[in-house]
């Protein structure tokens, strides 16, 4: 049984405590919050839970192997950081680090003190996203593709009145492409590898960070569109584009329906995809897989490819906020 302590009490939180508990493989042990009654408040539903305020004392609860940590971003790197140099696995809320420095320190540190570091990109876990995966080779050339992730976030009426809440915040490297430009960004990653170029035009907003963009994902043959934002909403489709036909799914993010039209044919082939209730269920579980048999090469294989996949994912949206002129507090240390 892996013994879970989280860092973040907001909802993604209580969703990964879910997950994490129906996959029968996790225990929330302990919770920590600066404030005791807000601890309290999370973690009164799941049993007997240990409190902490204080970090030093969560990390040093010796009962507690693996943390989830889903605070600010811009707290994740110093977060992760201790946990590890405690002896615990971090699972980091994606986006996991705010700067390419900061995730090359935690994957070097994790490695040195042989504990595992994953980003919750809960995306790539899904079986969906690896039915679609499988798919791709089997048409041949890709010609492009075009993925949008676009929702309004309520605290932008916060910003609308002149404040500026965390996920607008360059304080705490936040805005669009930190947040839900993350899922395609790892799509087109994860399916195409890292490109080799890239191009992002983002409208920035008063606290100095996107809140729509477009980008262009440049590689030998083809280019990938990605539309995201935190400040409208967009009930635009994914594509991906080849010399027979297209690929046509209602998102990158959580795919729930994906069907293929070929075009000389004119028939459309439907994809067996479906998304659980719970969508972090399938993260939980590849962590756990992993956390459980750390000495298994396979396990061990799958691990690296993840730990590299977020790395480049990083590296990406890194070239992409310094193009658009984005600089977060973590890029001046």
């Amino acid at each position: 049984m892996i013994h879970l302590g989280i860092i973040g009490t907001n909802w993604i939180t209580d969703q990964f405590v879910q997950a994490a508990h129906e996959t029968k493989r996790y225990q929330l042990v302990a919770v920590y919050s600066r404030k005791l009654a807000t601890a309290q408040r999370f973690g009164e539903k799941y049993g007997d839970i240990e409190y902490a305020t204080d970090l030093d004392t969560f990390f040093g609860l010796a009962h507690m192997d693996t943390v989830y940590i889903a605070s600010p971003n811009s707290l994740h790197f110093e977060q992760a950081k201790q946990g590890i140099l405690a002896g615990k696995n971090v699972i980091v809320e994606k986006p996991a680090f705010s700067t390419p420095e900061e995730m090359a320190e935690i994957i070097e540190l994790a490695n040195q003190q042989q504990v595992l570091f994953f980003e919750a990109a809960r995306n790539i876990h899904e079986a969906s996203f690896s039915t679609v995966a499988e798919f791709l080779p089997t048409r041949g050339a890709i010609l492009g593709a075009t993925f949008s992730y676009m929702k309004y976030s309520s605290r932008y009426d916060a910003v609308l009145a002149g404040e500026e809440p965390n996920i607008f915040s360059p304080h705490f490297s936040g805005g669009a492409l930190a947040d839900l430009g993350v899922y395609p960004i790892y799509a087109a990653v994860a399916w195409f590898g890292k490109p080799q170029d890239v191009h992002y035009f983002a409208r920035k907003l008063p606290t100095g960070v996107d809140g729509i963009g477009t980008a262009v994902l440049r590689y030998a043959d083809f280019d990938v569109t990605i539309q995201t934002g935190k400040i409208a909403d967009s009930e635009l489709r994914s594509e991906i584009y080849f010399e027979d036909g297209t690929l046509d799914l209602n998102a990158v993010n959580a795919i729930e329906e994906a069907a293929f039209y070929e075009r000389k044919t004119k028939q459309t082939q439907a994809l067996a995809v479906s998304a659980l209730e719970n969508p972090m269920i399938e993260e939980a579980q590849d962590f756990a897989d992993i956390i459980e048999n750390k000495n298994d090469p396979q396990q061990g294989q799958r691990y690296e490819e993840w730990v590299e996949l977020a790395r480049s994912v990083n590296e990406t949206i890194a070239l992409m906020r310094k193009q658009a002129g984005i600089i977060f507090d973590a890029d001046k240390k």
